[in-house]
């Protein structure tokens, strides 16, 4: 474990209190300096993208700041929190609220959100239910049996094509020795047709003393040579 070490000045004793209360500093350093309005400076990270009034530039989601925290009321039992910090293109300050009612951020000001709606589908996530069907399944047995298998449904349809496979590929596996001697009796199979085949194609050059290697027949090659009109008495 990495060693921490602290300063203890030569007059403080223990009977004294706390060190950073002898030498008047609060516990949280410099990050208090404001704690007597009720201000935290805490490191923020932009929870969307914006767009700053003061300089008209995009900040990106993510973007991290030295932000000024404070409450500023409740949602019941939730705090409001309020965040303030300077832009770092122009120093100007943009504010953001917490919205403990709707789960979001909002921002006040110095700064617009910037918009980005699109359906659920679009990201490859499944839509939330509505509170009001979400209540309607809870109390009717039917519809919920009804809505299961429609949920079920969705589901299978946003299932990846690979994970669609791979549980095909396990379904068939289940038993490997079955599986197994179904591919060699296929293998057998199929060595025995080319098998025959070679045999067929080498009685054939050996009649007409052929020394070319014989294409397998098809089926279109003798309709194309059927079509074959030749001129001159070919009786």
């Amino acid at each position: 474990m990495q060693p921490f070490n602290k300063y203890y000045p030569p007059e403080w004793t223990p009977d004294k209190g706390s060190v950073n209360s002898f030498v008047g500093k609060h516990p949280l350093g410099d990050r208090a300096r404001k704690i007597d309005q009720g201000i935290l400076i805490v490191r923020f990270e932009l929870p969307f993208n914006i767009w700053c009034t003061g300089c008209e530039q995009h900040i990106g989601k993510g973007v991290r700041y030295n932000a000024e925290k404070k409450k500023i009321g409740n949602y019941f039992s939730t705090a409001i929190l309020q965040f303030r910090m300077k832009c770092h293109l122009c120093s100007g300050w943009i504010e953001i609220h917490t919205d403990p009612k709707n789960a979001k951020y909002l921002v006040i000001s110095g700064a617009r959100q910037k918009v980005e709606e699109w359906e659920p589908e679009d990201s490859q996530v499944i839509r939330l239910q509505d509170p009001e069907i979400k209540e309607k399944i809870e109390s009717d047995p039917m519809y919920k049996l009804e809505h299961g298998v429609k949920d079920k449904k969705v589901w299978d349809d946003t299932v990846p094509v690979l994970t669609k496979l791979q549980r095909l590929n396990d379904s068939q596996w289940e038993d490997p020795y079955r599986q197994s001697q179904q591919l060699r009796r296929k293998l057998r199979e199929e060595k025995k047709a080319d098998k025959k085949v070679e045999e067929e194609t080498q009685l054939l050059r050996n009649k007409h003393s052929l020394h070319i290697e014989l294409l397998p027949k098809d089926p279109q090659d003798e309709v194309a040579a059927k079509l074959i009109e030749y001129s001159g008495n070919m009786e």
